[in-house]
C-alpha cells in the first residue's frame, strides 16, 4: 500500500493564500464614506415672448351659416395676427367646433335657439413688447365675435437662464456639503455622483393686462423664475 506525503512547502503556500484572502476580503467590500445633498438654483428673468389664446364664436340659424360666419371672422383675426409681426409658424388652430345651442327655462325646458360655431387660436408673439398691439389688432378685427381667453408671458429661449440656475444649484450644493463636513469633522474629496432633476421648472410670472394712457392695451411682463435642482454626492476623508 502506497503512502502519500504532503510536502511542507505546499502546505505552507496553502495556509498563506487562505490568510491573504481573509485579510483582503473586508477591504474589497468596504463602503466609501460620503455626503449626499440636494440643492436648488434659481434665476429670475423677464419673459421675452407672449402666448395669446383667443376664440371666434358665432351663433346662427343653421350650422352651415354659423360655420360660414365663424370662418369669415376667423379669416379677419388670422390676417390681423399676421399683419402685426407674427409668422404662420407662430399661429396654430387649436379647435373648430359646430354644435346646437339650447336655452333652458323651467316652464318650457330646453329650446333650440340656433347653432354655434367656434374656432380657437394659439399665437406666439416672439416680441413681447408688441403683445399689447397684437391684442388690440385682433379684437378690432374680430369685434364681438372674438373672445381673448388668455395672454401669458413666458421665456421663449430659456437656455441661458437654465445654465445660470444650474450653476447656482451646484454652488449651493457645495456650500451645504461643506457645512455638513464641518459639523462632522471631515473633509470633502471628489464628486462621485451628480443628478439633475428631470427638467428645469418655470414659475409663471405675475403679469397684468391693462389699457395705457392712450387706450392701447399694455401687457406687463413681470418676472419668471427658473429653477434647477441637483443632487450631488461627495466622497469624504
Amino acid at each position: 500500500m502506497r503512502k502519500y506525503l504532503i510536502r511542507p512547502t505546499t502546505a505552507l503556500i496553502t495556509l498563506l493564500t487562505l490568510a491573504l484572502t481573509l485579510s483582503v476580503a473586508p477591504t474589497a467590500h468596504a463602503e466609501t464614506r460620503s455626503i449626499t445633498v440636494s440643492a436648488d438654483g434659481k434665476v429670475s428673468v423677464t419673459p421675452d415672448a407672449v402666448r395669446i389664446n383667443a376664440t371666434v364664436s358665432v351663433i346662427s340659424d343653421t350650422s352651415k351659416n354659423a360655420l360660414t360666419k365663424a370662418n369669415q371672422s376667423s379669416s379677419k383675426v388670422r390676417a390681423a395676427f399676421l399683419a402685426n409681426g407674427l409668422e404662420k409658424k407662430d399661429l396654430k388652430t387649436q379647435s373648430i367646433n359646430v354644435y346646437p345651442e339650447y336655452n333652458y327655462t323651467s316652464d318650457k325646458g330646453s329650446t333650440l335657439i340656433g347653432y354655434r360655431a367656434t374656432q380657437s387660436f394659439e399665437a406666439t408673439v416672439r416680441n413681447a413688447a408688441n403683445a399689447g398691439a397684437v391684442v388690440d389688432a385682433i379684437v378690432d378685427a374680430g369685434g364681438d365675435d372674438l373672445q381673448v381667453n388668455s395672454v401669458t408671458p413666458f421665456v421663449l429661449n430659456a437656455a441661458d437662464a437654465t445654465a445660470s440656475a444650474r450653476e447656482n444649484a451646484v454652488k449651493n450644493a457645495r456650500i451645504k456639503a461643506l457645512s455638513y463636513a464641518k459639523l462632522l469633522g471631515v473633509k470633502l474629496s471628489k464628486v462621485t455622483t451628480l443628478i439633475e432633476g428631470s427638467s428645469p421648472s418655470f414659475e409663471r410670472p405675475v403679469y397684468a393686462m391693462d389699457k395705457g394712457a392712450e387706450g392701447n392695451t399694455v401687457v406687463d411682463l413681470g418676472q419668471q423664475e427658473v429653477t434647477v435642482t441637483v443632487t450631488v454626492k461627495w466622497s469624504i476623508r
